[in-house]
This record gives C-alpha cells, sequence and structure tokens, in this order.
C-alpha cells in the first residue's frame, strides 16, 4: 500500500518554477521527477522486481560484448600492443563519469538516466539533445552490436557444423554483403523477450552475464599460456596519437554501464542499489578488459590480431591448433552480445518513456502494457527502427558516431552533479562524488579529449545530427512539452497532488505526480 501523499506543496518544486521562469530553461525539480514516475512506490504500471545481483548482472550485461569480443581488433590497429594503455584511459574517462552517475542515480532514481538528470540542472533544451544523443548511444549502438553478433555467429556455425551463412545474408552493404540477417534476428529476439516482462529479461541476463565472464576467464588463461613478451615490442608504434585513437575506440567497449541508471522505476531500493550496481560492474569490466588485452597481445602478435572480425576465436584456435576451442569462444561471444542486445534495448526504451512523460515525443512511447508491466508499442517500434541500421551499415560506421555521442552525453552528466550540488545542496544523496568537484572536471576533461580522437569526419556527422535534433525539439517538443502546458490536476487525476508552481505570470506550471501513463490495451 502507498503512503498518503502529502497535501502541502514542496518547497523544492516551488523553487524550481521561478528558476524556470526566469531563465527560459524549463528546469524540471528532482522532487517533481521523483514524484511523476513513482521512483520510491511502485508507479506507472512498472514493477521492482530487479536485485542487486540482477541489477550489476544487467550492467555486466549491457557493457560487455561487441566492444571486447569484436572491438578490439579494431582498437589493437590503432594502438597495437599499446591497446592496454588505450582500455586504462578508456577505463579512467568512465570512471570519473561513473561517480557522477551513481550520486546522480542515487538522488534521482528515475528511468530517465542522463535524460533526467540534464532536464533537472541544465534545462527542458539540453535535456532533449541529451535525449537526442541518447537515440546514438542505446539505439545505435544496438544495431552496431547486432552487426558483431552475426560475424560470431558465423564463427560458431562453422566451428560446429563446417558451414556458414552467405555472405550476402550476414553482411551489410560495404562489407561484402547485402543485407545482415542474424543482426535482425537478435534484435527481434530481445525485444520478444523484453515484452514479456523485466522479471524474465532480468533472469535471462543474469545467466548470460555469468556465462560471458567465464568464457572471458577461459580466454584469460589460454591466452596467457601462450604469452610471449616478444608480442609487445615494439610498445606503442602510432606513438601517442595511436594510443588516443585506440582509447576512443576502447571506449565503445563500457559503453551500457549507464544503462543501469535506466532502471531507477524497477529495481528495489535504487538509492543503494543504482549506485554500488555502477562501481561494482565498472571495477569488474576495467580489470576483465585488461587481462583480455594482455593475453590476446601476448599470445598473438598486434599484426595478426589488428582487423580481424572474430578475434579472439582466432587467437584460441591459433594456441590450441584446433577449431573448437575458437568454437567455445564464438558461443560465449553469441550469447555476451545478444545480452548487449537485450539491456541496451530495455534502456533504450525506458529512456524514451520518460521523454513521452514529459510531452517532448509522441504518447504512444509511455504506454505500459497492464498484462506485462511493459512498454510494448515502445519495444516493438525501437526493435523496428535500430533492425534497419543494423541491417545494412557496416559496424566501423556507426561505432565512431556512437562513441562521439556517448562521450557528449557523459560531459553533460559531470557538469550536471556540479550544477545539481549548487542548486539542490539539501537533497539526499547515498553516494558522493569523491575529491569533488576535481572528479567531475577530470570527467568532462577526458571525454572531450575522446571525442577529439574520432576524428574530424565523425565530428561534422555529430554536429549535423545535432542540428536535426535541435529543429526537432523546435517543432514539436518545445510546443508539446508538459512542463510549459501543463494546468493544475485534482489530487484523483494521479498519483500525487498536482502543484500549480508560484512564480511570475507566464512561468511554466510544474506538476507533482503527473497523471499515470497510459495502459495498453
Amino acid at each position: 500500500m502507498r503512503p498518503p501523499v502529502s497535501r502541502h506543496r514542496p518547497k523544492e518544486a516551488l523553487r524550481a518554477a521561478p528558476l524556470a521562469g526566469r531563465s527560459g530553461l524549463r528546469i524540471k525539480s528532482p522532487d517533481v521527477l521523483v514524484a511523476e514516475s513513482g521512483a520510491d512506490l511502485e508507479g506507472n504500471g512498472l514493477k521492482r522486481s530487479m536485485g542487486l545481483f540482477q541489477l550489476v548482472s544487467f550492467g555486466i550485461g549491457a557493457i560487455v560484448g561487441t566492444g571486447i569480443f569484436v572491438g578490439l581488433s579494431d582498437t589493437v590497429a590503432e594502438a597495437g600492443p599499446a591497446v592496454i594503455v588505450s582500455f586504462l584511459l578508456a577505463a579512467v574517462t568512465c570512471v570519473f563519469t561513473a561517480f557522477s552517475f551513481a550520486e546522480l542515480g542515487g538522488a534521482i532514481p528515475v528511468s530517465g538516466s542522463s535524460y533526467s538528470y540534464a532536464y533537472a540542472t541544465l534545462g527542458e533544451r539540453t535535456a532533449f539533445l541529451v535525449g537526442w544523443c541518447l537515440l546514438l548511444e542505446y539505439g545505435i549502438s544496438v544495431s552496431a552490436v547486432a552487426v558483431g553478433w552475426g560475424q560470431y555467429l558465423n564463427e560458431l556455425l562453422g566451428s560446429l557444423t563446417g558451414w556458414q551463412l552467405p555472405a550476402a545474408l550476414s553482411n551489410p552493404p560495404g562489407d561484402g554483403g547485402i543485407v545482415n540477417i542474424p543482426a535482425v534476428v537478435v534484435i527481434a529476439l530481445a525485444a520478444l523477450l523484453l515484452v514479456r516482462g523485466i522479471r524474465e529479461s532480468a533472469r535471462a541476463t543474469a545467466a548470460m552475464a555469468v556465462l560471458k565472464l567465464a568464457i572471458l576467464a577461459l580466454f584469460c588463461v589460454i591466452g596467457f599460456s601462450a604469452f610471449q613478451d616478444g608480442n609487445l615490442a615494439p610498445f606503442a608504434p602510432q606513438g601517442v596519437a595511436g594510443i588516443t585513437s585506440g582509447a576512443s575506440v576502447a571506449f565503445f567497449s563500457y559503453i551500457g554501464f549507464d544503462a543501469i541508471t535506466t532502471a531507477g522505476e524497477e529495481v528495489k531500493n535504487p538509492r543503494r542499489n543504482i549506485p554500488v550496481a555502477i562501481m561494482v560492474c565498472i571495477g569488474v569490466v576495467t580489470v576483465l578488459y585488461c587481462l583480455v588485452a594482455v593475453a590476446a597481445i601476448g599470445a598473438l602478435s598486434s599484426d595478426q590480431v589488428a582487423d580481424q572480425p572474430a578475434a579472439l576465436s582466432l587467437i584460441v584456435n591459433h594456441v590450441t591448433h584446433s577449431a573448437f576451442g575458437g568454437g567455445v569462444i564464438a558461443f560465449g561471444a553469441v550469447v555476451a552480445i545478444a545480452s548487449v542486445v537485450l539491456a541496451v534495448m530495455y534502456g533504450q526504451t525506458r529512456i524514451l518513456m520518460s521523454m513521452s512523460r514529459d510531452g517532448l515525443i509522441p504518447r504512444i512511447f509511455e504506454r505500459i502494457s497492464p498484462r506485462t508491466s511493459t512498454p510494448v508499442a515502445n519495444t516493438w517500434i525501437v526493435a523496428a527502427v535500430f533492425a534497419v541500421p543494423a541491417a545494412i551499415v557496416p559496424l566501423d560506421v556507426v561505432m565512431n558516431l556512437t562513441t562521439i555521442g556517448t562521450l557528449a552525453v557523459m560531459a553533460v552528466v559531470n557538469l550536471s552533479v556540479m550544477v545539481l550540488r549548487r542548486t539542490r545542496p539539501d537533497l539526499p544523496r547515498r553516494f558522493r562524488v569523491p575529491l569533488f568537484p576535481v572528479s567531475p572536471v577530470l570527467g568532462i576533461g577526458f571525454c572531450g579529449y575522446l571525442m577529439y580522437g574520432t576524428g574530424p569526419a565523425t565530428w561534422l556527422q555529430f554536429a549535423a545530427f545535432l542540428v536535426v535534433g535541435a529543429l526537432v525539439y523546435a517543432l514539436y517538443g518545445r510546443r508539446r512539452s508538459r512542463l510549459g502546458t501543463t494546468t493544475p490536476q485534482s489530487p484523483a487525476a494521479g498519483t500525487g497532488e498536482a502543484v500549480a508552481a508560484a512564480g511570475a505570470p507566464g512561468t511554466p506550471v510544474v506538476s507533482v505526480g503527473a497523471a499515470p501513463a497510459a495502459r495498453e490495451g
């Protein structure tokens, strides 16, 4: 049973509206975000069914996949044996940003993740562009991950049966094919599991996370058994520039840890479990990646690993002189990459649900099925839209664009934690960023450094993407925003009493406890 809703106006809600009115930023109070989402209860039809273990497994499931199983060879091509340093540089960037995510995730435990954090600190326009960039991080990365899944599926089929899918049906145009059918299949399977319910999805993700960690541990054992010091020289053939470019590529391997914060409305005790899960995941994944990188380069020279489509299987086949070991690695990769598709699609649908709740995108994305307690229409739309680039776009094209979009979002999150410390020092925080404000400032600096390493072409693509996002906001989002148009509601209309923000004429009205999300069926 829910606790009774207070009929007193929260001071914070009254604080936020005059700020929005003065600056025109339309800043939404953290208290309003929490009240609207039911984040401390069970609101909007979502169920709290994920414990700490499931959340950590979900985070590992969202991170470990294509980036290490497929992207390792691309990182080696840039950095050579110094790939180890590239992974560490990418990890440092993630650690500083993870601190900020952990603090914000515990203070504002809602499904919107960095989109909601920007809304509470930097205003609606910035929040929309963050959500727009998250289409790259979550949506396009699903496509990139699915492309890598097809590569390892062919490797697995070859080791088991000696037969592989024809290149025309397993590679996109530009990579020797016509359409990537396996990529479409894995997205469809992930969507099917997601619409069945979060409990089923969490169990499947946990099982796959344990399996892929075991497979990577096995790879490390095999790789270190054939370690040769000579493979580490020359250590950095491309110098600092190669290490920086490699770090920008390696960063793709860490994308997904912030997906933990999108479970804010479906995890038990989110204010404690979200920060803990983020830090555990970053620690485990960083150690694992460095061990895999050292084992890979020690077992096979960087020239032999670079640009190989299924590098880990290739290394194991070389060391064991048998296709069986490579087949085991390929099986692990198929499972690992499928779990990433599942977890990242989950994060994308929850962010779209939050944006829809705010009126910035169509309402169909916030509808929850009363039978499964999942956003069914939202999930299938996401699957259909992102199956298209997965089927026809080469992996390297979407990897760089995904990386720069994610780094931009992370820079905003580091800025948001500093702004929220200033505007809401009284907000309860179960985790606080250490060495504040040095850590978030370093996080912004490292994000900018890795963004620089993506290259001029990627910057031009990203700039064009942001321009399109700004136009979409101006033509649709700003006009339909509920923060700018909502009028007071009766207590019976929503999860709590609507609060009309006091302020000067023209001040946007902020409501606490918006009406429950529309239901399907």
